[in-house]
């Protein structure tokens, strides 16, 4: 499945069904009137959060929609149909912004469930029943119904996880969040093997949480260089970021440098995050040289280090504890994997 983070469509509520023009022609009934009805309310815009989706990709294709128009009244004081609302499917995690230039942010879906009528139908118009007077006993007058609203939005998808990987191209991030969870992200020796987010669930001492893996970050991010740093909103609700850096770097503490500049140039509170800065790859040094790099990088972070291996799983515990730790027991689940086991002792009766 493609993976589509940002999309515009065009939405517009239904318009109001007309009001009737009818009278009443019944036998036996000296005096009829008017009896038509009113028309009915025009079907609502509603966005709803489900579980399951992870990506905007079918608003590529699909980029208009219309809610259906409430149905005409008709004689008998019959009020016509309500038009049916049109609910569309958004992941969770997905905002709605403002066609405009500052793309002012319209709402946030962050919860499985979540449903909000973001554009309301048209009202019904009047028939011309409603237009009777002691006046007027014959009124021929009727609403053609009130339009729908209609506006362009923009959709973007911000991933839902608890914990977030940076780090310079090749440090070692795919490595490790398919080491530590079930994800198969693709692994290269080249620049930007990842281009897109990556999401998988790690299961560490009972307990389980969400974590992201994005693009690696290079030096001018901020304004567009390489990948840029578009997919950095997918770590924004993070509650912690985990930093690799890789071991084999000419200039590990610039390494750092590097990915902290582009964390802060980018905003959005990145850096007020708890963030765990790991030396990764320290299976191809020996300890002195392990030592010697972390105590550099602790230098220049100003923050202990974590040396691991994603390849060998050497620290990775560790740097897992770390994690769940700055995560805490009210956000990661707790995996049911042993509950309402008892041990039975064994008899043949």
């Amino acid at each position: 499945m493609h993976f589509l983070d940002q999309a515009k469509i065009y939405i517009k509520s239904g318009w109001g069904g007309g009001g009737a023009v009818g009278f009443r022609r019944e036998k036996y009934i000296e005096y009829g009137g008017p009896d038509g009805g009113d028309g009915g309310k025009g079907g609502d815009i509603i966005f709803e959060a489900v579980p399951g989706l992870n990506t905007l990709i079918d608003f590529r294709y699909t980029q208009h929609f219309r809610a259906q128009r409430g149905h005409g009244g008709s004689g008998s004081n019959k009020t016509g149909a309500g038009g049916d609302d049109l609910v569309i499917k958004l992941p969770v995690g997905t905002q709605i912004l403002a066609d405009d230039e500052e793309r002012t942010l319209l709402a946030d879906l962050t919860k499985a469930g979540q449903r909000i009528v973001f554009l309301k139908g048209g009202d019904g118009g009047r028939g011309n029943a409603s237009y009777k007077t002691s006046t007027n006993r014959t009124p021929r007058q009727h609403g053609t119904g009130w339009p729908g609203e209609e506006m362009y939005v923009w959709l973007r998808l911000k991933l839902l996880a608890d914990a977030g990987l940076v780090g310079l191209p090749n440090a070692g991030k795919s490595t490790f969040i398919n080491a530590v969870t079930n994800a198969q992200a693709k692994v290269g020796a080249y620049a930007f093997t990842t281009t897109r987010p990556q999401l998988g669930v790690v299961r560490h001492k009972q307990n389980e949480f969400v974590i992201a893996d994005i693009p690696g970050l290079i030096e001018g991010a901020a304004e567009g260089a390489g990948i840029g740093d578009r997919f950095l909103g997918h770590i924004e609700r993070c509650k912690v970021l985990l930093h690799l850096v890789d071991a084999n770097d000419e200039d590990v503490a610039t390494s750092y440098r590097i990915v902290r500049d582009e964390l802060e140039a980018y905003g959005a509170g990145l850096l007020d995050k708890k963030i765990i800065i790991a030396l990764n790859k320290i299976d191809t040094l020996d300890d002195e040289l392990i030592a010697a790099l972390s105590a550099e990088l602790e230098e220049a972070s100003g923050a202990e280090v974590i040396p691991i291996s994603g390849a060998s799983g050497v620290g990775v515990d560790w740097a897992l504890d770390k994690l769940l730790e700055a995560i805490g027991p009210d956000h990661a689940r707790v995996t049911d994997d042993d509950e309402g086991e008892e041990e039975i002792e064994w008899s043949p009766i």
